[in-house]
């Protein structure tokens, strides 16, 4: 079992950067490739990014390629996801998970684990 807790959302204007962070405990962090996901009102869940378990490989849904990086600590247990240059677009929940799966899963159901989401609200 692994539990996944997010933190650092908030409100930004747009243009304006954050970072969220993804705590896990539980069983041994590097065991997992994490992902970031994101859900806006009415919308379903979307990838966003993924890093491989030791955080040499990550991959990125393509409308954020550029202005979002995924990094993670394994000594810490934590995953990052550093935005910038935010976009209204950007609003909506973000989640992290956590996947047993081999490179860096794309596909929620991928995934074994979810935090309970922080929000992200960029004004205009």
């Amino acid at each position: 079992q692994v539990q996944l807790v997010e933190s650092g959302g908030g409100l930004v204007q747009a243009g304006g950067s954050l970072r969220l962070s993804c705590a896990a405990s539980g069983r041994t962090f590097s065991g997992y490739a994490m992902g970031w996901f994101r859900q806006a009102p009415g919308k379903e869940r979307e990838f966003v990014g993924a890093i491989g378990k030791s955080g040499t490989s990550t991959y990125y849904t393509d409308p954020v390629k550029g202005r979002f990086t995924i990094s993670r600590d394994n000594t810490k247990n934590t995953v990052y996801l550093q935005m910038n240059s935010l976009k209204p677009d950007d609003t909506a929940v973000y989640y992290c998970a956590a996947s047993t799966g081999l490179g860096t899963p794309r596909n929620k159901n991928a995934y074994n684990y979810w935090g309970q989401g922080t929000q992200v609200t960029v004004s205009s």
